[in-house]
């Protein structure tokens, strides 16, 4: 059933989040410590059982110089430079196994595939770990350090994410004016980060992003990832402000408004993960040219491998592939 609002009611929907007024600088200043340590990026051949798609394990430095892996999958033989397409994860998995996930390189583009610190266990696997915080947290990731802004766990791993666009750019397969950050539910919500922290991206692809409208997400749904922020919230009753407080630094919407980059939006009116009006309420923030998707019938899959074929058909023209 539809799970939130639709129609022209969810079109016209405006987020009520606001960014803190030391938004920005946060993030520049966060930026600027994890570029105080060099990328020191390796790339290593993977021997795989492909024969029409070259993988390497690549290893860069993320948020305090702490080692990121990501594979980077190209078509077999090509020496590049090529569009590239920088995937970010959903929510509890990983980068996967190389073999895996190659549609991107079976369409003609580069494909470095970052893995998410300290997730990789729930659907797929991971080989990232992640520094814990202290301080306590309902189980997952969602709630791991929210007591403050600079512990919270999405401070590294959207640090990461900006991360891995610079490491893309300078590899030599990698055409750096032509860079896509792209994901879905988590993944789509990091890749819209790093498309308003770097200046590198070219377009952005958010699936049903997650992480976005933290205020409404968290009082429409009984879903997890966002339920487990209500969870905590349960037994920390006299954290709430505070808790909202961390989050407006992290929240889609404020990086939508900050966000240039044309960019495809998905969401799905039977998804109680992502409820639409919390990704409505970051496309309608978004500062870039967009154009959004909505599926009537389809829950958080939204419009899965359609989707793909659709923004590769579209990149593909529009790269000259």
């Amino acid at each position: 059933m539809f799970v939130d609002l639709s129609g022209p009611a969810l079109l016209e929907h405006v987020s009520e989040q606001t960014a803190p007024a030391d938004f920005d600088e946060f993030w520049e200043g966060t930026l600027a410590e994890a570029r105080s340590f060099d990328l020191d990026v390796t790339v290593e051949p993977v021997a795989s059982t492909l024969r029409t798609v070259d993988v390497y394990d690549v290893t860069f430095s993320g948020f305090g110089g702490h080692r990121i892996r990501a594979w980077l999958r190209l078509p077999h033989g090509a020496r590049g430079p090529l569009p590239t397409m920088v995937q970010f994860v959903g929510y509890g998995g990983g980068r996967g196994e190389a073999e895996e996930n190659l549609f991107w390189a079976s369409s003609g583009f580069a494909h470095l595939h970052m893995d998410t610190r300290g997730q990789g266990a729930t659907w797929s696997r991971g080989a990232t770990p992640d520094v814990q915080t202290a301080g306590p947290r309902f189980p997952g990731m969602m709630t791991a350090g929210i007591q403050s802004r600079e512990e919270y766990y999405y401070r590294r791993v959207i640090t990461d994410a900006v991360r891995a666009i610079e490491t893309a750019a300078g590899l030599p397969q990698v055409d750096a004016s032509r860079i896509v950050a792209i994901g879905g539910s988590q993944g789509g919500g990091l890749a819209l980060a790093a498309t308003a922290l770097s200046p590198l991206v070219s377009e952005l692809v958010a699936y049903v992003p997650f992480l976005c409208d933290f205020p409404r997400a968290i009082q429409i749904t009984d879903n997890d990832p966002y339920k487990e922020i209500s969870r905590y919230l349960a037994v920390h009753r006299s954290e709430e402000s505070a808790v909202l407080e961390t989050l407006r630094y992290f929240d889609g919407v404020n990086f939508a408004r900050r966000a240039s980059a044309p960019a495809w939006f998905t969401t799905a009116l039977m998804d109680p993960i992502c409820p639409p009006s919390t990704v409505v309420g970051a496309y309608n923030a978004y500062a870039g040219p967009k154009q959004l998707t909505v599926y009537t019938h389809n829950s958080h899959e939204g419009g899965g491998i359609d989707d793909d074929i659709r923004i590769a058909r579209a990149l593909q023209e529009r790269f000259g592939l």
